[in-house]
């Protein structure tokens, strides 16, 4: 009887292992198929919570050693995800707390005055005077105020996307983001666009606009209806083109309006990531708006960012999905601002898409 209690014992018996603050419970059993199945899984749980907790830190992009970090973000990105909602509502507190993009995001005609004095992004000596006909293009208010949207789509330029398959996931987006009028297609990056941005030098290649509108219409209209974001006070030779840019569509395309970023608000999210150790002359306008998004969206999706010369696979790739750019340095600093949106996505605040969608064929 005692030998017999004692075998009964042993079947039931719990072990329980901690790994890296991750307990796991698995059992005895006599089926060595199914055991090995759990142990298989087991395992698999614990390599997942380890590089979990691995890229929820941030390190600096100096020590990446990229073989070995594509490798293991490679197998992290094959682990199950789970959206966090308490992360995500603790960063949408912090952003609001910090930067307002829900009421400040763009200069409206609800919060800039007629003869208001605008600041520079990047200067605490220059201003401009807001006069009464840029005020008059201005939109009246945001169109998402007072409710959140829905799935977000922030699409980046990076050549990680090429041969993505990822349009028409990016498609199905509530509200879908991207920069820069980057080329648009319906297999690899989709064709939905509610805001895309402009940078005011794209428009010094278009000769005599004001004049001529017509290449510059044909760029735009690309973009249906969305909303062309440029940073007017970013830097005091952007001030010129972008109001040009407003003078000419504004009455030609109405339902597509040009829309300028509030320097203000591009400030304090600049000194709120510094704070947080994030060094760069300027933040990229990628990870601005994720930091928009992250504030207005319920749920955040990020394709197209990496800053890497290759990919997952160690496969090159070019700077840009529509180009065949080798990667460059530039002001941004890119690696630095990617961890970031790793650890992020590690925490379950946003979701980052680093891998081909599955084919939009059927």
């Amino acid at each position: 009887m005692a030998l017999a209690f004692l075998q009964r014992i042993f079947r039931l018996l719990m072990v329980l292992v901690v790994f890296q603050g991750v307990g796991v419970m698995f059992y005895y059993t006599r089926n060595t198929h199914s055991s090995r199945d759990g142990m298989t899984d087991t395992l698999q749980l614990l390599r997942c919570a380890k590089l979990k907790h691995k890229f929820s830190i941030i390190k600096p992009t100096k020590s990446i050693k990229l073989e070995s970090f594509t490798q293991e973000l490679s197998d992290f990105l094959s682990c199950p995800y789970k959206s966090n909602t308490t992360e995500r509502e603790l960063n949408r507190m912090r952003l609001q707390f910090c930067c307002n993009a829900t009421g400040s995001l763009f200069l409206t005609k609800q919060n800039t005055a007629i003869d208001q004095t605008i600041p520079y992004e990047t200067s605490t000596i220059k201003t401009y005077k807001m006069n009464a006909v840029v005020h008059s293009m201005l939109p009246e208010d945001f169109p998402w105020r007072g409710r959140r949207l829905g799935r977000c789509a922030v699409v980046g330029s990076g050549g990680i996307l090429k041969n993505s398959s990822c349009g028409r996931e990016i498609d199905s987006a509530d509200f879908v983001i991207r920069f820069n009028l980057a080329t648009i297609n319906d297999s690899d990056v989709g064709v939905k666009t509610d805001l895309v941005t402009v940078n005011p030098s794209q428009i010094s290649r278009f000769k005599n606009v004001a004049r001529n509108p017509d290449p510059l219409l044909e760029q735009v209209s690309v973009y249906g209806n969305a909303s062309l974001a440029m940073a007017a006070f970013a830097y005091t030779f952007c001030t010129g083109q972008s109001i040009k840019t407003l003078k000419v569509l504004h009455p030609i395309r109405p339902q597509q309006p040009v829309v300028f970023f509030s320097p203000t608000y591009l400030r304090t999210l600049d000194r709120f990531w510094k704070g947080r150790g994030l060094k760069s002359i300027r933040l990229s306008s990628g990870f601005m708006l994720i930091n928009t998004a992250l504030e207005l969206c319920e749920h955040v999706h990020v394709y197209g960012f990496w800053p890497f010369g290759t990919d997952l696979q160690n496969n090159p790739v070019p700077y840009h999905y529509y180009d065949e750019l080798s990667p460059h340095r530039y002001m941004h600093k890119m690696p630095e601002e990617f961890v970031r949106l790793l650890q992020l996505h590690s925490q379950g605040a946003l979701t980052l898409h680093l891998q081909p969608c599955a084919s939009d064929t059927n």
